[in-house]
């Protein structure tokens, strides 16, 4: 499978109805209260510019244009995702504040040097071009603008065989990388790494969340889960899976701030 294969897999997995049952409003360990913990860090002001990528239903850019009143575009793989976002931005009256576009993270359709900070939540780890990602970060920042990541963190060569695959691709696990090693991804592109924190339990409570969501589906919606191509069978021993390599520190999630160079 060629890389825009796996990116159209991946967007199309996350625009399934069955996803924001398992995982929430927030596809990402954490939820708000990591992104609110992310923008602090970024030290965001009234109008600053933001370009939240891959902004799937647009929650991450609804909040910063909300709750921090920055002015935020995103921009996400599906079409399906661009238009949900948009439409949730202006049943909340934030169309003024965010708007959505269709677009690859590699290839970001914005000219260099137009926003103040960059914001990506458990996506990078998705990406088959992460360098080219973060090159892409790096153009369209302004000099001094900062990059904010969140992301599945993991040792490739120790992943058990349940998280391995294309699917578990698009569930952000076979395909990340150890912390260090987004750090210097990040660094190739001339972004500078300001701080970097562990959040592991945040991923516990995720696995935690999707577990006993899942029971719950088998009860009361078992059909659902099977035209999502859930397999139920399997589901317990990937999920213990990703709690036994949380534990000996196969998999984690974390938070890296960095800079681009003035």
């Amino acid at each position: 499978m060629n890389s825009d294969e796996v990116k159209s897999c991946c967007a199309d997995a996350y625009t399934k109805d069955i996803v924001a049952l398992l995982l929430g409003d927030s596809y990402h360990p954490g939820g708000t209260a990591l992104t609110r913990r992310l923008a602090d860090n970024l030290q965001l002001a009234e109008n600053s510019r933001v370009l939240d990528v891959a902004s799937g239903r647009g929650t991450t850019a609804l909040l910063l244009a909300d709750s921090y009143r920055a002015r935020v575009d995103g921009v996400d793989y599906a079409a399906a995702n661009t238009t949900l976002a948009q439409g949730a931005a202006q049943a909340a009256g934030l169309a003024e504040r965010a708007a959505f576009v269709t677009g690859d993270a590699e290839h970001l359709p914005y000219p260099e040097g137009v926003f103040d900070v960059v914001v990506c939540e458990c996506a990078l780890c998705t990406f088959p071009g992460k360098a080219q990602a973060a090159a892409e970060f790096a153009r369209v920042l302004k000099p001094g603008g900062r990059v904010g990541i969140t992301d599945v963190t993991a040792a490739p060569d120790r992943l058990p065989p349940e998280l391995t695959g294309l699917g578990a691709r698009i569930a952000c696990v076979a395909d990340a990388r150890p912390l260090p090693e987004y750090a210097d991804i990040l660094a190739a592109a001339g972004l500078r790494i300001l701080a970097t924190e562990r959040h592991d339990a945040a991923l516990l409570r995720m696995i935690d969340q999707i577990e006993a969501r899942l029971n719950l589906l088998r009860i009361t919606a078992p059909a659902r889960l099977t035209e999502a191509g859930v397999d139920l069978a399997a589901a317990p021993a990937v999920l213990q899976a990703a709690r036994t390599a949380v534990a000996d520190g196969t998999l984690g999630y974390a938070l890296l701030i960095a800079v681009r160079s003035a």
